[in-house]
């Protein structure tokens, strides 16, 4: 997958719920997690985060929104329910981007909302969990940006190959097919 991706939290007093985030971040390969205005202590969020993301994954914890710095190109991404939200299996997913969601009550605050590039929002009945929410968003972007065969029309795994990459074969067959051709000329000597 191209890109990079960092998610956050905004106003969240649940350590727990940010501790669940950071960890599936972690899984689904962050490049860096952050707070914004949040109540978060690591030691209350280990209790959920138990592959310790802050220990290996860049993690920012940013005062209020005035304070918010991100990547130069790094588009953010407000999960919310508003009314000009897009629907999340509508939406094309930034390369580089950095998603941020609300608090547990209020959702994303006002100042938050306005220094947000797009507004997504699960298509759902109600509210869920910050850390179910976070998931479902970080798999979509794995679905939509990644590699994988097309699903097939029967019910079952895909019975199709993977795709041919767009920018020609990966690096390491390149350096392979390279390292055989080098091998080869010097048993022609």
């Amino acid at each position: 997958m191209k890109g990079y991706f960092g998610i956050g939290v905004d106003g969240v007093s649940k350590a727990m719920n940010v501790g669940t985030l950071f960890r599936t971040a972690h899984a689904f390969g962050a490049s860096f997690v952050f707070t914004v205005n949040a109540q978060y202590r690591r030691r209350e969020g280990a209790l959920s985060d138990t592959s310790d993301t802050p220990a290996t994954v860049p993690t920012y914890h940013f005062a209020d929104a005035r304070a918010l710095a991100l990547p130069q190109g790094c588009a953010l991404v407000g999960i919310e329910i508003t009314d000009e939200a897009v629907e999340l299996p509508s939406f094309r997913h930034p390369r580089q981007a950095a998603y941020v969601l609300g608090s547990e009550r209020d959702g994303l605050s006002p100042d938050v909302q306005a220094l947000c590039d797009h507004m997504v929002r699960i298509p759902s009945r109600f509210s869920i969990n910050l850390g179910i929410a976070g998931a479902i968003v970080m798999y979509d972007r794995m679905l939509t940006l990644g590699r994988f065969a097309q699903r097939p029309v029967a019910p079952g795994g895909p019975s199709a190959p993977l795709p041919v990459p767009v920018f020609g074969e990966p690096m390491w067959k390149k350096k392979e097919r390279r390292r055989q051709a080098k091998a080869d000329a010097g048993v022609a000597r």
